[in-house]
């Protein structure tokens, strides 16, 4: 530890220069210590040291910046011949930091960032901020992101939810509010993942058509059972593309647009009523209590009662797929718990400085997402309920299932 105490004896020679200066070198020579340390920990022997513990050598330095809340500080991290050493403080950050922390700082760079951007990169302690590091940062997310992206789709996926969230993006000089589109779907395995995602300035038909076919070029089959909301563009694009799947709305965008219609003091009552036919055992016993529903709806609130009756096939849908599947497929809950995750960071940018930001950390959110399910130590749906999906091994399309159920 000889270079150290020569390091410490250093520091004390600067004591009268500017506090923040001395701060900032006095945690250089922290880190390096303790880096020095670590390393004749791992290795089993001091530098020079002759030792029959000894496991392999060093072998000379890489530099490294350490953004820290007194400023930037230059390491000089050892290397080792044999394996490899990362000091104990500098935890590798999580793929969606380092997108956040690339939004922020192209944003800073940039020119375009708010006050709030301004005191975002004064907490984070970074100086000195380039272009260029910027430029590595975004590099080294975007191909990851893209390759996430635009991965072959190698399963049947009986089950998909489709949603769409909204941030403010400049572009061509102005602030837009464009929607971000993702798709989640159960594979026949019964697992969960991702299976794309997309920007687009609206959430029109046009554009979930050309996201469903992307997604079916890559390799997207055998959906049954479509689940979003009543968005009529994205009901259109799931007739056309994914032709022969059942659609369920969302039962949960369906209350709110049903109580719409029923004064508050009247909406508890209301939304009891209509949660009985939920509550039925199996899809005709749905039905009649539906009707029953209506029927007593009708004379005071006949508004919800005609919506009630023009939904019955859509929000009943689920209902003919296993009962073990039920609690998950009657609303885009699953996927709106996703989107809170990716509110979550998004809120924290306020406005990107371009699309291309946007989908870097959306993107960044869902394959840390998608690395949490496959090392879920359950599955979404068990095996034996997503056999009941299939007769004789064949996939069938959702009309047929539901034809079958019917039976």
């Amino acid at each position: 530890m000889t270079t150290f105490r020569i390091a410490l004896e250093e520091l004390l020679r600067k004591t009268g220069v500017d506090d923040f200066d001395f701060l900032r070198e006095g945690l250089r020579v922290l880190a390096q210590g303790l880096m020095e340390l670590e390393v004749s920990q791992r290795i089993g022997a001091d530098r020079y040291e002759r030792s029959a513990e000894r496991s392999t050598y060093r072998n000379g330095y890489r530099e490294r910046q350490w953004d820290t809340r007194v400023g930037t500080i230059d390491l000089q991290i050892p290397k080792l011949r044999k394996g490899s050493y990362m000091p104990s403080f500098l935890e590798p950050r999580r793929r969606a930091e380092k997108a956040l922390v690339a939004v922020v700082l192209e944003a800073y760079v940039n020119g375009v960032s708010t006050r709030k951007v301004d005191d975002l990169v004064q907490a984070l302690g970074m100086t000195g901020v380039s272009k260029s590091q910027v430029s590595r940062l975004c590099a080294e997310l975007d191909e990851v992101v893209q390759a996430f992206r635009n991965r072959p789709l190698e399963s049947r996926y009986p089950y998909v939810w489709l949603d769409a969230k909204y941030v403010k993006v400049r572009e061509n000089g102005r602030v837009c509010t464009m929607a971000l589109v993702v798709a989640v779907g159960v594979r026949e395995d019964g697992d969960r993942e991702v299976l794309g995602l997309d920007v687009g300035p609206s959430e029109d038909g046009a554009f979930w058509t050309a996201f469903l076919r992307q997604l079916v070029t890559r390799g997207l089959k055998g959906v049954l059972l479509a689940i979003s909301d009543s968005h009529v563009g994205l009901q259109e694009a799931i007739r056309t593309v994914l032709s022969g799947a059942s659609w369920q709305r969302s039962r949960v965008h369906f209350m709110r647009n049903l109580l719409g219609y029923v004064p508050k003091h009247w909406q508890s009552m209301v939304a009891a009523a209509v949660r009985t036919i939920f509550a039925q055992p199996d899809q005709q016993a749905a039905r009649r209590q539906l009707a029953v529903v209506a029927d007593n709806l009708r004379p005071q609130f006949p508004r919800a009662a005609q919506l009630l009756e023009e939904a019955e096939d859509d929000i009943l849908a689920y209902m003919a797929f296993p009962t073990e599947h039920w609690r998950q497929l009657h609303s885009t809950n699953p996927l709106e718990r996703l989107n809170r995750e990716i509110g979550r960071r998004t809120d924290v940018v306020g406005i990107f400085p371009n699309r291309e930001a946007f989908i870097r950390l959306a993107g960044a959110v869902l394959i840390e997402q998608q690395d949490e399910w496959t090392a879920a130590p359950r599955r979404y749906f068990s095996q034996a309920s997503m056999a009941k999906l299939y007769t004789s091994n064949q996939s069938v399309s959702g009309t047929d299932f539901l034809a079958l159920s019917a039976d």
